[in-house]
């Protein structure tokens, strides 16, 4: 296959994280509204260019006070900083339908370089005829690098909410006429 464009079909994608709370269980939340410009051959993801919004305003972790709580200049300042943004800069082939996909990730107002796991999954046909490909991702960022720093000590030793934020991503996408 050659490169092509690609659209982020966003009822079949989903970016989610998970952060420990307490030191002793975890939170998952998501976030609904993304985008996503790519351009690539699914066959070979080592020439792709991807540049990925995360409207962070979007924010659901099924807790409507904590949730706007994230929304505040305590967390992700939405006012200020709407988005999380990622743009690739390199990206390497790892295994069979596996890469290390390496760009600058912005947040809050800082950038730094991240790399993600991500996997191609397959590519196909739905029903009407349109063309399809399926992609995986994960890796994890650390808060306190991007300025997400608000926290509390707890009574029994240790923090209200942990440094490391796991993320996974699961993206659908059609390929552009």
């Amino acid at each position: 296959m050659s490169k092509a464009k690609w659209i982020v079909d966003a009822s079949h994608s989903s970016v989610d994280f998970t952060i420990r709370h307490m030191m002793i269980s975890k939170v998952k939340g998501t976030f609904h509204l993304f985008d996503a410009a790519i351009e690539a051959d699914p066959a070979d993801l080592t020439t792709a260019a991807i540049d990925f919004n995360v409207e962070l305003s979007s924010i659901d972790t099924r807790n409507a006070d904590r949730d706007n709580h994230l929304r505040t200049a305590d967390f992700f300042d939405t006012e200020q900083y709407p988005k999380l943004n990622f743009k690739s800069t390199s990206i390497r082939k790892t295994d069979d339908d596996e890469y290390a996909v390496t760009g600058d990730l912005t947040l809050h107002g800082v950038t730094r370089s991240e790399t993600f796991e991500v996997a191609f999954e397959g590519e196909g046909k739905d029903p009407w005829g349109n063309q399809k490909a399926g992609f995986s991702g994960k890796g994890s960022i650390k808060r306190s690098e991007y300025g997400l720093t608000y926290n509390a000590a707890l009574e029994t030793g240790g923090v209200l909410i942990a440094d490391e934020v796991k993320i996974s991503i699961e993206i659908q996408a059609s390929k552009q006429a």
